[in-house]
């Protein structure tokens, strides 16, 4: 499959409410949400009013369209550590999944955020979600096992 990463245009923040709604993990055996649900207060402000000073966003793109999202804000959401620390969000439609995309987008956003001068990148994600096998093959440690979820960090300085 032949795609690029790039970084997102203006014009393009819309993509984020889908690709939010994407991210969201849906354990086997439960219904999908409806899509409003992206605009839940706890899940609005990973896209609301995006292109601030530390937003950060990278798409992946085949076929002529936008396939993937990777982002990052300094937000108080469910993998927040400090208010220094961008908080990490990444989702793929499901036909191009499991195909290296994901890491590749992963690796070229740290790669932008180390040269942003950030120390280290966190995010949230469901214990059986199997994107969290990805993330600590990238390097990413858990930080907090809370109930079903891991805080993760990426210390930028080591990767």
């Amino acid at each position: 499959m032949k795609y690029r990463i790039r970084g997102i245009r203006e014009d393009e923040y819309e993509a984020l409410k889908d690709f939010l709604y994407e991210a969201i993990f849906i354990p086997e055996g439960v219904s999908a949400f409806d899509k409003a649900i992206v605009e839940h207060l706890r899940l609005r402000i990973y896209i609301e009013n995006f292109g601030k000073e530390d937003d950060r966003a990278l798409v992946a793109e085949a076929e002529g369209k936008i396939i993937g999202a990777v982002w990052t804000r300094i937000i108080e959401d469910y993998g927040h550590l400090d208010d220094e620390t961008p908080s990490l969000s990444i989702s793929l439609y499901k036909e191009y999944r499991g195909l290296g995309i994901g890491t590749a987008m992963m690796k070229q956003m740290l790669l932008l955020l180390k040269e942003s001068g950030y120390k280290k990148v966190s995010l949230s994600v469901q214990q059986k979600n199997y994107a969290a096998k990805m993330y600590l093959a990238l390097g990413f440690k858990i930080a907090v096992a809370n109930g079903q979820d891991y805080i993760m960090v990426y210390n930028l300085d080591e990767g």
